[in-house]
């Protein structure tokens, strides 16, 4: 009897974890433990087994609710059908920080694909991508491309795992615009999936300069999986709905913050 009560108070403290999650868009280990008067391996237990029933999603030191990564994850074609205008103005004024001669990483992503599209006007460049949709943006111009290897996500045409990795360990690249799901002024920046995070950091760190590239919509969301502290960021491009806050919190840090 005393084994079946103990179980129906787990499910019900696994249940209510689910629903703070879910109210307060994160959750820390530590939080959880206070909350429920747990030890936090019993609340690493219990989040585990949350994010193998598919109601969490579990991170590094916590949780975040399932809609956080998901939401932002959704195929190229629908990301380009939102802020298309801002996308554009943010577009160009990446395109005029680049000199002829110089070569450039654009991660994956609906803002860097119309970073390429700016960029097609350049005579000597060196793009270095791992998105294919890209690559076929700057196919029939005198830009040299260099597309990583690696597995193929469908639904944002870009490769990601050891191949890509192992292609951009041996470049070196002038600038990378960095397009993101999230950037909190707090913790960095962030993307949904763990894979493209991995091959972002390496991007970060091949490049001389990293310029954050993405709309207003983006600042005050966390996405699943870190990509770098703000500490790593040289500028951002943003547009002019950046709320106030998060336009202090950059001058504050230092970063060059381009708003267009």
């Amino acid at each position: 009897m005393a084994n079946k009560r103990t179980s129906v108070l787990n499910e019900e403290r696994r249940r209510s974890i689910v629903d703070y999650v879910n109210q307060n868009g994160r959750a820390l280990v530590r939080e959880l433990a206070r909350k429920y008067a747990s030890s936090e391996i019993t609340i690493r237990r219990d989040l585990e087994m949350l994010h193998n029933r598919g109601l969490v999603y579990r991170t590094h030191g916590g949780a975040l609710p399932i809609r956080a990564g998901t939401e932002s994850d959704r195929n190229l074609t629908e990301r380009e059908m939102q802020h298309p205008r801002e996308k554009q103005r943010i577009a160009a004024a990446a395109a005029k920080m680049v000199r002829e001669g110089q070569s450039v990483v654009l991660d994956s992503g609906s803002t860097t694909t119309a970073i390429a599209r700016a960029l097609r006007e350049f005579q000597h460049l060196t793009v270095i991508t791992n998105a294919i949709n890209i690559a076929s943006e700057l196919s029939g111009t005198t830009i040299d491309v260099i597309l990583t290897g690696g597995m193929l996500r469908a639904n944002s045409y870009s490769l990601v795992g050891p191949i890509a990795e192992e292609s951009l360990r041996r470049l070196k690249a002038d600038i990378l615009f960095l397009g993101v799901d999230g950037f909190d002024t707090q913790t960095g920046v962030s993307t949904p999936n763990l894979l493209e995070a991995q091959l972002n950091r390496l991007m970060v760190q091949i490049a001389a300069r990293v310029i954050a590239v993405c709309d207003s919509s983006k600042f005050g969301r966390t996405s699943l999986s870190s990509i770098v502290p703000l500490s790593n960021i040289h500028g951002v491009i943003t547009d002019k709905q950046i709320p106030a806050q998060h336009l202090r919190a950059l001058k504050k840090a230092g970063i060059e913050t381009a708003v267009v």
